[in-house]
């Protein structure tokens, strides 16, 4: 059989596609002109089954195609967008016989698909649009046709492409499975260079294309950039796991290929704005349209008066492009008959996040089909919108315009209500009373004035971080995407924490005089209450983030780092975002920085070295290179009220940051700016400030955007919002370059190779490779891929010998000395291995990728700041020794030389927390604390103290004691009446009502801590449930409902689920050594 070609890699996806009733033809069997990429035939028997009930003429028929046909690709994007509106929502055709109503045509039948409402006779003058007859399967033409030669300006022969109903709506482009060398991305740029330059007519028509190397599978707009095309991982949207290599082509196929869902996807999810300077044509991810589609009918289900309002939950990662999903989604509503042309009410929950949406929503009137998309100004402008409104509309919002003199707005049940950032203040429906010289005054969230003035409306919620309260007002989560699963598809880049924290040194005099001012106060009749309020007041975090010399040190740190990055080229676009917690500590580093650089507070017209075009010159303002971001008060001292400038002042600062050739490049702020804040190319966010809850996420995510050239968002953390990551790097070695001279001893070693190959594979039924179809070979690559790598051993081994291989065979290839099975059998094994090769597991990186990756980290190292650990992990030795045994101790305890006893006691008690740590991750913690306090008071001994024997004999001690002390701890759960998981749950729950200084009953928490196990043992059942993105959403869910169900905690319980599936995590890794 050979090589597995492109060629071969064709026939099988031709296979795959016959599989879902594409009729497959050779291009050249088709009668046609060269230069012509319509098949009219096809074209004019669709149109003619499809409107013969209202006898269209060939004569109309032709008018038709010539209309197709006088589209200019001169300007092909504005050509392709014209023609696919004509594709998804059809035209008008004028009749030969002017006695007769304009004909509603549609290109595409659709009428298997959600019906949409027929055309207002404002909008159009239209016969009946859609009739409710029986679909007919064999009334669209669905062919893929291979090898098609097109003549333009050259001759070209795109690989295949599909046909519906003759319009050439969908281009593949393959390249070799089994060539290391070749990339999809020459398949890119094969697509987008040469072929849109030599033969453009094809691409007026074009819907989206493909490109595949059989492992790689991608698809996306012709006009997208590279890093717009993704892979479709999911073939219905209810798998548990998204598939990656050669099985995400079979998900490509069979999900976005099924000829139902693609119909839908050219209809409803391939989105040009109205108007756009950046030829944006934005074609669906498949999260996107799954969870459009599944909100959609859950709405549906649950819209009033028969359901319960309850639209349902999307919870999508920050920056997932959720936006574009509630676009897909408002035009699926706006136009279906079901809802009877909805209003659509679009709420954020604050002002920059509403410009932004506004911005998108408002360029896309033709898109959603109503040309009433409108930004509220006011309270009194949405009572004028939807009081008396009877249909239709889009009106975008901010929460905050729904307060108690709202009023009833509308009875309707045709409202969607779509929440944007669902975990807010739109889920506030609690009273709140007031007591004042009037009386009690009694208030409400905005949330339930905005239920109370759409009272039959269906609320969905759009939600990147959600909450329990997030379920009660919405519904159930309908669909989820995570930060990983974005990560993995590329949508968007992986975050990097750098741990800078800013250390504060108290000074314990000062400590002890303010301690006696308080007695003295006491003496002289404060109350003891005022004290304690004082204390509070000055114990804040803010008096010591507002430390002087910490704010100095900082800024000195940052100036450094900064410039740093721009200097070694690490920052794309050189934007940082500085994120301070109050406006007078912003104000003080502000100050602090530009007196190290004041020439970073110098104004100027651009970014060093830019070269603007004349449209440039007037978007780009002369700017400084640092700013404040904030709301002024009346209050600010004058010379930071000018600073901050007004509202509009604060909307070109949006601009102008997000504008790359700007010289504004570092904005520090407190609130501004932290979520729906998108720069794609900002990529590195500082922090100093203790952020909570789900703001976290949304913070360090606006460092998580896509842009050409960036890997990553790094974190810089001067706080200790995340302690530092404790990253697992994989170790790459250069192997040996195999250099074989001699053609016979290279015929040997690739005998002697084949033949070790043929031992390892002797298990494995190759058959289908050498006699099967293209289909069954790719599917037998497959296997034999998955084979190798059912041990790391095998594996290993398995690429060593095939590229020792690969490297002799290609000097002796020419030899007479190999039959055709021998040769057949040497490609085999290399296709087997290029795909282990190029097979990308989830979020791991590409080869290139990994280049770039590998030139970062050795610039990185070049500038380590050389930081040794405290102490070593302990001993390597895998014999299980009882760490806890009185022998081991005794042992210890004869060795005679005092520094090494210590360093073993150390290295002891250093792996007994350690593993401890894997059991009860929160004492092993607190116990690694403690012996870390005691090891940097023994490493910071004064110098005369080296040697003096009770200093060492006292430190000796102190560690047996922490040891004995661990040693108790791990057996303590017998006196509680609790097994030893049971009590790691328990200290979870004890620590945090610590942490957070409230009182819940003991009784109650050992019965929680018993009930939070069999929860956790429920889900980790399942041998890989802490990978699975589902069992933990599940596990989060039946955590929260447990906790609610027993009052406890009335605090943060994403922190109480994140430390309950860390613990049940490491338990699970290690069986507890009782």
């Amino acid at each position: 059989m050979g090589k597995f070609t492109e060629e071969r890699l064709e026939q099988a996806i031709i296979e795959l596609l016959q599989a879902e009733g594409y009729e497959h033809v050779y291009g050249q069997q088709l009668t046609r002109k060269p230069e012509e990429v319509i098949l009219k035939d096809d074209l004019r028997t669709f149109l003619q089954q499809r409107y013969a009930q209202f006898q269209i003429t060939a004569g109309e028929i032709d008018a038709i195609i010539r209309r197709l046909e006088t589209y200019s690709t001169g300007d092909l994007y504005e050509s392709n967008r014209a023609i696919m509106k004509m594709v998804s929502d059809g035209f008008l055709l004028k009749r030969e016989d002017r006695s007769q109503k304009d004909l509603y045509i549609q290109l595409i039948d659709y009428r298997d698909l959600a019906t949409h409402r027929q055309p207002r006779p404002d909008e159009i003058d239209t016969i009946v649009a859609e009739e409710a007859t029986p679909y007919n399967a064999t009334c669209n033409i669905f062919r893929i046709v291979n090898q098609l030669e097109i003549t333009g300006y050259e001759k070209r022969i795109p690989d295949a492409i599909l046909y519906i109903n003759g319009l050439p709506l969908v281009v593949f482009e393959f390249k070799s499975a089994t060539r290391e060398e070749t990339t999809i991305h020459d398949a890119y740029i094969q697509l987008t260079t040469r072929y849109r330059r030599d033969i453009p007519e094809l691409f007026k028509y074009n819907a989206f294309c493909v490109i595949s190397d059989g492992v790689n599978n991608k698809a996306g707009s012709f006009f997208a950039p590279y890093n717009f095309y993704y892979a479709w991982r999911k073939i219905n949207g209810s798998e548990n796991s998204e598939k990656d290599g050669v099985d995400s082509l079979y998900t490509m196929i069979g999900g976005m290929f099924n000829q139902r869902r693609l119909r839908d996807i050219i209809r409803n999810f391939i989105y040009f704005p109205d108007a756009s300077k950046k030829n944006e044509k934005i074609v669906c991810r498949y999260p996107q349209y799954y969870a459009a589609n599944k909100l959609y009918h859950n709405i549906k289900q649950h819209q009033r008066p028969a359901g319960d309002g309850r639209g349902g939950t999307y919870f999508g990662a920050t920056g997932c492009g959720k936006s574009f999903t509630m676009l897909f989604l408002s035009r699926l509503l706006m136009k279906s008959i079901d809802f009877s042309s909805p209003t659509i009410v679009l709420i954020t929950d604050r002002t920059d996040l509403d410009d932004q949406i506004s911005e998108q929503f408002t360029n896309a009137k033709g898109f959603i089909g109503d040309e009433n998309i409108i930004s509220v100004n006011s309270r009194q402008h949405l009572r004028e919108l939807l009081k008396g409104r009877n249909s239709g509309g889009v009106f975008l919002t901010t929460i905050h315009k729904f307060t108690e003199d709202t009023e009833l707005l509308t009875e309707r049940s045709n409202v969607i209500c779509i929440s944007d950032e669902a975990h807010r203040s739109q889920i506030n429906l609690e009273q709140k009373i007031r007591i004042t010289n009037k009386g009690v005054k009694r208030t409400f969230g905005f949330a339930k004035y905005l239920h109370d003035s759409l009272p039959n409306a269906t609320y969905v919620g759009f939600t990147g971080t959600p909450i329990d309260a997030t379920l009660d007002v919405f519904g159930e989560v309908v669909d989820a995407y995570t930060m990983n699963e974005s990560v993995k598809d590329e949508i968007t880049v992986r975050i990097v924490y750098e741990g800078r924290a800013a250390k504060v040194f108290l000074d314990s005099s000062k400590l002890e005089e303010i301690e006696k001012y308080y007695e003295k106060c006491a003496e002289e009749g404060t109350s003891e209450y005022q004290i304690e309020e004082s204390k509070r007041a000055n114990a804040q975090m803010n008096a010591i983030l507002g430390d002087p010399e910490r704010i100095s040190a900082i800024a000195d740190d940052f100036v450094k780092h900064y410039e740093n990055r721009v200097n070694e080229g690490a920052t794309v676009k050189g934007k940082a975002m500085f994120v301070c917690s109050s406006r007078q500590i912003a104000y003080d580093l502000y100050n602090k920085i530009v007196d190290r650089r004041p020439e970073w507070a110098e104004s100027k017209v651009c970014e060093e070295g830019a070269t603007l075009t004349d449209r440039e010159r007037k978007e780009i303002k002369p700017m400084e290179r640092i700013k404040m971001v904030m709301t002024r008060s009346k209050d600010d001292p004058d010379g930071l009220y000018k600073m901050l400038g007004s509202k509009d002042f604060r909307k070109e600062l949006d601009r102008q940051f997000k504008n790359e050739k700007s010289n504004f490049k570092i904005a520090i702020v407190v609130d501004m700016w932290l979520t729906g804040f998108d720069v794609p190319f900002l990529d590195t966010i500082y922090i100093d400030k203790p952020i909570q809850r789900h703001s976290l996420i949304q913070t360090i995510s606006r460092v998580n955007r896509t842009f050409a050239g960036k890997e990553k968002g790094l974190v810089v953390d001067y706080i200790g919002i995340k302690r530092q990551m404790n990253q697992a790097l994989k170790l790459y070695s250069k192997t040996d370059i195999a250099n074989f001279e001699e053609i016979d001893q290279s015929i040997v070693v690739v005998k002697d190779h084949l033949d070790l190959l043929n031992k390892l594979f002797h298990k494995f039924n190759k058959s289908a490779y050498f006699s099967g179809t293209p289909l069954q070979q790719l599917e037998c690559l497959n296997l034999a891929a998955e084979f190798v790598q059912l041990t790391h051993e095998l594996e290993k081994r398995f690429m060593y010998l095939v590229k020792r291989l690969k490297a002799a065979y290609d000097i002796c290839c020419g030899s007479d000395e190999f039959n055709q099975a021998e040769r057949d059998l040497i490609h085999f094994y290399i296709a087997v291995r290029s795909i282990v090769f190029k097979l990308t597991r989830g979020n791991a990186p590409d080869i290139a990728q990994m280049n770039a990756r590998v030139r970062e980290m050795i610039k990185e190292a070049l500038h380590s700041d050389g930081v040794e650990e405290i102490f070593k992990a302990g001993d390597n030795s895998t014999a299980e020794v009882d760490l806890f045994s009185d022998d081991y101790l005794a042992r210890i305890e004869k060795i005679k030389l005092p520094h090494t006893r210590i360093k073993l006691l150390q290295q002891l008690l250093a792996k007994a927390i350690d593993a401890f740590k894997k059991v009860n991750k929160i004492k092993g913690i607190d116990f690694a604390r403690k012996f870390k306090t005691l090891v940097d008071r023994y490493n910071e001994r004064k110098e005369q103290d080296i040697l003096v024997s009770n200093v060492l004999e006292d430190f000796t001690d102190e560690i047996i004691d922490l040891f004995q002390a661990l040693k108790k701890e791990k057996e303590s759960f017998g006196e509680l009446g609790i097994n030893f998981e049971e009590k790691a749950f328990y200290d979870i729950l004890k620590a945090l009502a610590v942490k957070y200084d409230f009182v819940y009953p003991e009784d109650k928490l050992l019965a929680l801590a018993r009930e939070v196990k069999k929860v956790v043992d429920d889900k980790a059942k399942y041998t890989d449930w802490s990978k699975r993105d589902d069992i933990k959403a599940e596990l989060k869910v039946d955590l929260i409902i447990l906790l609610a169900r027993n009052d406890y905690p009335p605090v943060d319980r994403d922190e109480v689920y994140k430390e309950i599936f860390e613990q049940a995590e490491n338990f699970k890794k290690h069986l507890p050594a009782q």
